[in-house]
């Protein structure tokens, strides 16, 4: 990867974090810059047992970063994948045998918040 592709993926870490922050209503930040190794989530969630990645470009293969994102994610964690492209709302992946448990993680930490 260039430095271009490296600066654009940087740039939509810190862009996804804080469009998490505000959907959520909680603390989200850029995982890399915090932690650095490669089982580290590009984006932080103060919401425990999630695992983020950024996908920050015009393609992806789908099952592809679903796959390195479960990998990442290790025992445990919900693999979550958010993908945008140039000019694009996010979009945000998960598998639907996660779906449930992902909601039960938003309701009890978004109520606690409140």
């Amino acid at each position: 990867m260039g430095s271009r592709e490296k600066r654009k993926g940087a740039r939509g870490e810190r862009e996804l974090a804080m469009a998490l922050s505000e959907v959520l209503g909680v603390r989200c930040h850029r995982g890399r810059q915090y932690h650095g190794g490669p089982e580290a989530p590009d984006v932080v969630v103060d919401i425990p047992g999630l695992h983020v990645e950024c996908k920050r470009c015009e393609g992806i293969s789908v099952y592809k970063a679903m796959e390195q994102s479960q990998r990442d994610a290790g025992f445990g964690k919900i693999p979550i994948v958010c993908h945008r492209r140039n000019r694009k709302d996010w979009i945000v992946m998960l598998y639907l045998r996660d779906l449930k448990r992902f909601i039960q993680l938003l309701s009890y930490f978004i109520d606690k918040g409140e």
